[in-house]
C-alpha cells in the first residue's frame, strides 16, 4: 500500500479490482480546505481513461509488474504463441493484447507487461522490417511530391507507401502510427 502523495506515472494500482495505470497526476493544495491528488487513470483491461480525484494522503494498493521480452512464434487462432526468451518456455496470449497486431511478423522480439503473472499488455518494437508482398506499380511521371499507393506487406497488414516501392521490398515501419518510414 502506498498513499497518493507517493504516485509516479506509471504506477500500476489496483482499484475497486481494476488495474488501472497512472497517466497524470497532480497534486493540489487549495486555499481553504483539505489537499487532494487529481489524476488520470488508464484500465489496463478496458483501455479507457478516467479521471479520479483522492484526498491527500489516502492509501491505495500498488501491484507490481514485471516486463519481460518475448519472441512472437505463430498464431493460432485468436492466440499469439510466445516464447520467454530466459527460459524458452511458450504461452498463449489474446491478440487483444497488442496494437496493430497486424505488424507483427514470427521471431519479432516484443515486451510483455506481466501483473502477478498474467500478461497484460504486449508492447511492438517502435520499427519492425517487413517485405512487400504485393503492390500495384508506380506510374512513370506522376512525380508530384508524396504521392502514396497502398501496399500489402508479408503479414497481411496494408500501409501507404510512395511511388517507388515494389513488391519484394524490405520496408521499415512504425508501429505506432502504422506509416512507411524507409527501405531496409
Amino acid at each position: 500500500m502506498i498513499t497518493t502523495n507517493d504516485l509516479k506515472n506509471g504506477y500500476v494500482l489496483d482499484i475497486d479490482g481494476d488495474l488501472v495505470s497512472v497517466v497524470s497526476f497532480q497534486h493540489v493544495k487549495p486555499g481553504k480546505g483539505g489537499a487532494f491528488v487529481r489524476t488520470k487513470l488508464k484500465n489496463l483491461t478496458t483501455g479507457a481513461t478516467v479521471d479520479r480525484t483522492f484526498r491527500a494522503g489516502e492509501k491505495v494498493e500498488r501491484v507490481t509488474t514485471e516486463s519481460r521480452t518475448m519472441q512472437f512464434l505463430y498464431r493460432d487462432g485468436d492466440d499469439l504463441i510466445l516464447m520467454d526468451n530466459s527460459t524458452y518456455e511458450q504461452i498463449p496470449v489474446t491478440a487483444a493484447l497488442v496494437d496493430n497486431d497486424d505488424l507483427l511478423a514470427p521471431n519479432t522480439d516484443v515486451q510483455v507487461l506481466f501483473v502477478r503473472d498474467a500478461p497484460i499488455k504486449i508492447e511492438l518494437p517502435t520499427f519492425v522490417e517487413l517485405t512487400v508482398a504485393r503492390t500495384d506499380p508506380g506510374v512513370k511521371g506522376d512525380t508530384v511530391s508524396n504521392v502514396t499507393k497502398p501496399a500489402e506487406l508479408e503479414t497481411g497488414a496494408t500501409v501507404d507507401v510512395p511511388l517507388f516501392v515494389n513488391e519484394g521490398d524490405r520496408l521499415r515501419i512504425d508501429t505506432r502510427t502504422r506509416e512507411y518510414s524507409a527501405r531496409a
